[in-house]
C-alpha cells in the first residue's frame, strides 16, 4: 500500500515535530483535505511549510502554511 505523509520544516528547511500529529494517508487527496483542515494549528506549533511525499518519493514543496492575500485585493 502507497503511504501518503506530510514532512514539516521551518522556513529553512528544518524539520520540526507538528503539533498536530498526522496519520499516513492512503490517498493524495486525503493528505491534502488533512493539512487544509489543519494547517492553522500547524503554523501556530512552529511549521512554516510542508513537503508531501508519496512513500519516500517527494511530490511537491515545500509549500507554505503562511496566508497569502493572492485576490489582489488590499
Amino acid at each position: 500500500m502507497v503511504a501518503w505523509t506530510w514532512r514539516f520544516e521551518r522556513a529553512d528547511g528544518t524539520e520540526v515535530q507538528p503539533a498536530v500529529q498526522p496519520e499516513e494517508f492512503s490517498t493524495q487527496s486525503d493528505a491534502e483535505t488533512w493539512i487544509g483542515e489543519n494547517w492553522r494549528a500547524l503554523l501556530q506549533g512552529g511549521a512554516d511549510q510542508v513537503r508531501l511525499f508519496e512513500d519516500s518519493t517527494e511530490v511537491y514543496g515545500p509549500m507554505s502554511l503562511h496566508a497569502e492575500n493572492t485576490s489582489g485585493e488590499a
